[in-house]
């Protein structure tokens, strides 16, 4: 890479990305959201980087902002059952219950080994009040 512009970090993309996990991992997603934005404009078709941006998002409260996120890996590879498990969970926290109960349902059908999907969906359906046949005993 060549001269920072203004506001630009130090360093190159895969630098501020690297940083980017460092901050995510230190327990500041709001900061690492920021640099991770700038690393998905510059490398927008990087699965990982894509990831680590809805992560933080996620941890810093920003749930419109990860939908779109978690998304965004979904129209490239609707079989990631990690984007559509993500993608409910940040429909849950933003209100969004429909939407929650969809993708991880989806995720669950796609991964039925990764228990916290399991747990995280009956979650949305009590909060709907929609349960099904999942016993009572079983939810969080």
């Amino acid at each position: 890479m060549g001269e920072q512009g203004p506001g630009q970090p130090d360093g190159g993309v895969y630098e501020w990305y690297q940083r980017g996990l460092q901050l995510l991992g230190d327990g500041n997603p709001a900061a690492a959201a920021m640099l991770l934005e700038r690393v998905v404009a510059a490398e927008p078709a990087s699965r990982s980087v894509r990831e680590a941006l809805a992560r933080a998002q996620y941890d810093a409260g920003r749930y419109r902002a990860a939908i779109d996120s978690f998304q965004a890996l979904i129209e490239v590879n609707p079989t990631d059952d990690y984007a559509q498990f993500g993608l409910g969970l940040a429909a849950s926290r933003a209100g969004e219950l429909e939407l929650a109960a969809e993708h991880l349902a989806l995720a669950v059908a796609m991964r039925p080994d990764q228990t916290h999907y399991a747990r995280a969906l009956r979650g949305v359906r009590a909060r709907r009040g929609t349960v099904g046949d999942l016993p009572a005993e079983e939810l969080p």
